[in-house]
């Protein structure tokens, strides 16, 4: 197999592929094989009508035949040699096919290659977590709000369903640490990209950003039925989605490549976990400081 593998940028490659001689003859015998078990010619019984007048009659249908099979064998076969990591279907043009070659190009969008200086022993910075008598005071306030009760009492308790004070503010300083406890992982796994991202020149395939952001909009669309809005005002939202989205799609693409290069460097699998599995190795990897 000829091939030709051309840089058009960072994300862009041009695949030129060329094969001749048996490969080719044998997927034509291959294909007319099939073609004469089902085909049906005066005179003939199926699965037994010539070469000949098989390739007078079906010539056309074989070549397709021929086309739709070896295009992607020898696609993919290039694929596994070349080790390149495509992100979408190939663009196939200039396909050419005789009895005994063929030839054809694919414009593909390859990963972009990820250049991370530095992943472990980022320096990671937090407080330890203490709910103080104040914070509880102003949950209780927001929950007397909430009830329309005067004062925060075993009355309110009891509206929502503890059966004195004592044990609702244990039971409220047990869920405001679990907010805190929430929210520091956010803004750890926050600094931790910000710190990956930080002067990283990433090229991204257009391919992949274009699918985040049709994922992102159908979720909008949905979130929007959800809430009961008519169809032709989320028909007229829609139409605004791609410009608003389109940063966010850029980024969360953006994000998924660096996760995924740390992924493979330290053979974590690519799967759905992937982004979980990679920020938990990271915070495992960090140089923790304890903030007083």
């Amino acid at each position: 197999m000829k091939r030709e593998i051309k840089k058009i940028d960072s994300t862009k490659r041009e695949i030129s592929i060329e094969v001749a001689g048996e490969i080719v003859k044998n997927k034509f015998d291959e294909v007319y094989k099939e073609i004469g078990k089902e085909a049906k010619v005066l005179g003939f019984r199926a699965g037994n009508i010539p070469r000949d007048i098989l390739e007078k009659n079906f010539s056309s249908l074989a070549h397709q035949q021929v086309i739709q099979e070896l295009i992607p064998e020898l696609y993919n076969q290039l694929l596994k040699e070349e080790n390149l990591e495509v992100v979408e279907l190939p663009k196939i043009s200039d396909v050419r096919l005789t009895c005994d070659r063929l030839s054809f190009k694919a414009t593909v969008e390859v990963l972009p290659q990820i250049n991370i200086k530095r992943y472990k022993r980022l320096r990671l910075s937090y407080k330890p977590i203490t709910i103080t008598e104040d914070d509880i005071k102003r949950g209780l306030d927001s929950l007397k709000e909430l009830r329309k009760i005067e004062a925060v009492d075993d009355n309110l308790a009891k509206s929502l369903g503890y059966p004195n004070l004592e044990e609702l503010k244990k039971s409220l300083q047990a869920q405001l640490y679990i907010q805190k406890v929430n929210q520091q992982y956010q803004d750890l796994e926050n600094e931790i990209l910000k710190q990956l991202l930080k002067e990283l020149e990433l090229k991204l395939p257009q391919s992949l950003v274009e699918r985040r952001l049709k994922e992102l909009i159908q979720q909008v669309k949905l979130d929007l039925t959800l809430k009961g809005l008519p169809k032709e005002r989320i028909e007229e939202e829609e139409k605004k989605l791609p410009a608003q989205l389109e940063p966010q799609a850029r980024e969360q693409v953006r994000v998924y490549l660096v996760l995924s290069e740390i992924a493979k460097r330290e053979n974590i699998p690519l799967d759905d976990n992937m982004p979980q599995k990679v920020m938990e190795f990271l915070f495992k990897e960090a140089d923790w400081q304890v903030l007083s």
